[in-house]
């Protein structure tokens, strides 16, 4: 669930609240398992460093940490997105979020519960915005 307050989305650029929306359709595919429809948010140059990677990927791996999970019987049960900033620049979109996502196992046992802080850089192409860059760890410190 996407949840912006009044004063940050009124500032947001058409990009940004674009860009917003893709946040959200990422997490629905997850949840749904669309892979393919994942896959195409994701710019063939893409180069990102997930937290749960010890260095950087590029786009073959951008599925690894869902595989990671579906391989154990787990589904992705509920999320929350919140943004927490973002910013346009001509055909780049910068945005940083929480995310608090729940995996479960088949019989509904919560098995991973961690929340986690994301960036992502957006570029505007001919066919719509695609990631171009990312990175993410867990909620350690500094959190909302």
């Amino acid at each position: 669930m996407l949840s912006i307050g009044p004063a940050f989305a009124a500032k947001e650029s058409p990009g940004e609240r674009a860009v917003w929306q893709l946040e959200q359709s990422y997490w629905k595919y997850v949840q749904a398992g669309d892979l393919e429809s994942y896959r195409n948010l994701w710019h063939p140059n893409f180069v990102g460093w997930p937290e749960s990677s010890a260095t950087p990927k590029k786009k073959d791996h951008i599925t690894d940490w869902i595989a990671n999970y579906t391989k154990k019987g787990l589904h992705l049960e509920s999320y929350k997105l919140q943004p927490a900033a973002s910013q346009a620049t001509g055909d780049v979109v910068v945005t940083h979020y929480w995310i608090s996502d729940r995996w479960v196992d088949k019989e509904g046992h919560v098995k991973d519960e961690q929340p986690s802080r994301i960036t992502h850089t957006w570029i505007r192409t001919p066919g719509g915005w695609q990631i171009i860059g990312g990175m993410s760890a867990p909620v350690t410190q500094g959190k909302k």
